[in-house]
């Protein structure tokens, strides 16, 4: 079965075909980091102007790479949900065209579930039930996963999620969007013991993630405690600026990795699975590995560009949901 699904919920427009839910005959993402960066985050308005521009071209390169025709695409998928509503809407918009013009099934997506699927698409069999870890700029989840399409979320942000904070601490230090590779990077330079920031573990058991306090404490220790994130840059020594941001990033990946390893032993699962674009974070992947291994518990995340938005993912979920007769109507909406 070809299901060419879209993916439209921040700021990559992407389309992908993919067949029997494993096999990837093309998955395209145009980015649009470069229209961003000079704001230091996704303008809602621009990421909306770009799909709108993009996602014909994106959607036709997809189906041209994958050497089919648009007609012999047995489904189309797309992600509906979280995500920008107005970039959502485009997506789901154009599936919904194309759903009614070629008379073949709509197939909407949750947005993190598909992250959930990337491994899936690498790996083939994962033994089930599985945590599963979504860390992305705007979530920090943990799903207790039953399949591939059932996932009861057992945790989330309360406030910033992790790759938020790690923009948010980037531009602090003066560096640039988005900034977590960059602190990966600098980081490797830094001692992660240096600065004693805090890790937020909120009430007893709870999987719930809060990364605004760490925040706040790299811009007070970096310009003092009556500061405000005004803009104004520290002036580090390359030296301090790795040992900052080392000691940042170990607390943040410390909260991930042990709630992420007490829900394993709450739920008594056999897996972990780690998705999101902040699964390319190397330190998060070490830690997470090495948990895991002394669990003797297997973890699975994918390459680096499949835990980036794209729309592989979507079209690999589909399928099953497909399977389990999950189809959608055309009075299916957007949800943010």
């Amino acid at each position: 079965m070809i299901i060419l699904g879209i993916e439209t919920s921040c700021d990559e427009t992407s389309a992908a075909v993919v067949e029997d839910g494993i096999k990837v005959h093309s998955n395209i993402v145009a980015s649009q980091q470069a229209l961003h960066s000079r704001f230091g985050g996704v303008v809602p308005e621009i990421a909306c102007r770009s799909h709108t521009d993009t996602i014909i071209t994106v959607i036709d390169k997809a189906v041209t790479e994958a050497n089919i025709k648009i007609s012999d695409v047995d489904a189309i998928s797309v992600a509906n949900t979280p995500g920008l509503i107005g970039a959502l809407l485009i997506g789901l918009t154009a599936a919904k065209t194309l759903s009614w013009i070629l008379k073949i099934p709509l197939i909407t997506i949750n947005h993190l579930h598909a992250h959930i699927y990337a491994s899936k698409i690498e790996y083939g069999d994962i033994d089930y039930p599985a945590i599963s870890l979504v860390v992305s700029g705007g979530h920090t989840s943990l799903f207790l996963t039953q399949s591939e399409t059932r996932h009861i979320q057992v945790g989330g942000t309360i406030d910033d999620a992790a790759g938020e904070a790690f923009d948010k601490v980037g531009k602090i230090l003066g560096l640039g969007y988005p900034a977590g590779p960059e602190i990966d990077t600098i980081s490797q330079k830094g001692n992660g013991k240096a600065i004693p920031f805090p890790r937020s573990y909120l009430k007893k058991d709870s999987l719930d993630f809060s990364f605004s306090g760490v925040k706040t404490a790299v811009l007070y220790h970096c310009l003092g405690q009556d500061s405000r994130d005004s803009g104004e840059k520290p002036g580090l020594k390359d030296r301090e600026l790795a040992d900052i941001a080392a000691s940042f990033q170990e607390a943040v990946v410390d909260v991930l990795v042990n709630k992420t390893i007490f829900a394993v032993t709450k739920f008594s699962v056999k897996s972990i699975i780690l998705g999101g674009g902040v699964a390319c974070n190397s330190r998060l992947r070490q830690k997470l590995t090495d948990a895991a291994k002394q669990r003797d518990i297997p973890l699975y995340y994918p390459s680096k560009k499949l835990c980036m938005d794209n729309a592989a993912m979507v079209a690999g979920l589909a399928y099953h949901k497909y399977g389990e007769k999950e189809v959608a109507g055309f009075e299916v909406e957007a949800i943010p």
